[in-house]
Order: C-alpha cells, then sequence, then structure tokens
C-alpha cells in the first residue's frame, strides 16, 4: 500500500461519512416560526453547523480508513490476485 493509496481510501471514506451526516439535526425554515430571514428558501436549513459536521466526518474517516489500511496490510483479503 502506497501513501497515495492511503489518501484516495481517506478521501472516499470523508466523503461517504460527510454525506451520511450531513443530514443530522437540520431544522428546515419553514419548521421555524420566525428565523429574521425574508425571502429565503422555506427548505433551507437554519443552521447547517457545516464545520461541526465536517469535523465529525474527519474523524469518521480516520477510524475508517485506520481500519481499512489495517485489513489490506494484514492480508486477509489479497486484492492483487
Amino acid at each position: 500500500m502506497t501513501i497515495a493509496g492511503g489518501i484516495v481510501i481517506f478521501i472516499i471514506w470523508w466523503w461517504i461519512a460527510f454525506l451520511a451526516i450531513l443530514p443530522r439535526n437540520v431544522t428546515s425554515r419553514w419548521e421555524v416560526d420566525d428565523d429574521g430571514v425574508k425571502g429565503a428558501d422555506p427548505g433551507a436549513p437554519v443552521s447547517p453547523q457545516i464545520r461541526e459536521k465536517a469535523w465529525l466526518s474527519t474523524k469518521v474517516a480516520i477510524v475508517l480508513t485506520a481500519i481499512t489500511i489495517g485489513i489490506i496490510l494484514s492480508g486477509i483479503f489479497n486484492f492483487r490476485e
């Protein structure tokens, strides 16, 4: 396994985790009585919390990348044959 392969595995796991975590704890504008923004789309989130979700995605991706690289390096699965 090369460093480039590890980076690719991390990026794939990061995007999977980010897209899975993204819809958590989202309140749409139509669910709030008055959010103070006139003309905003009713389906837009009031507080998307992207930074917190990106950090959580990074933590999850690090764990999943370590597990994946451990499995690959242990030889349980041989992708060369």
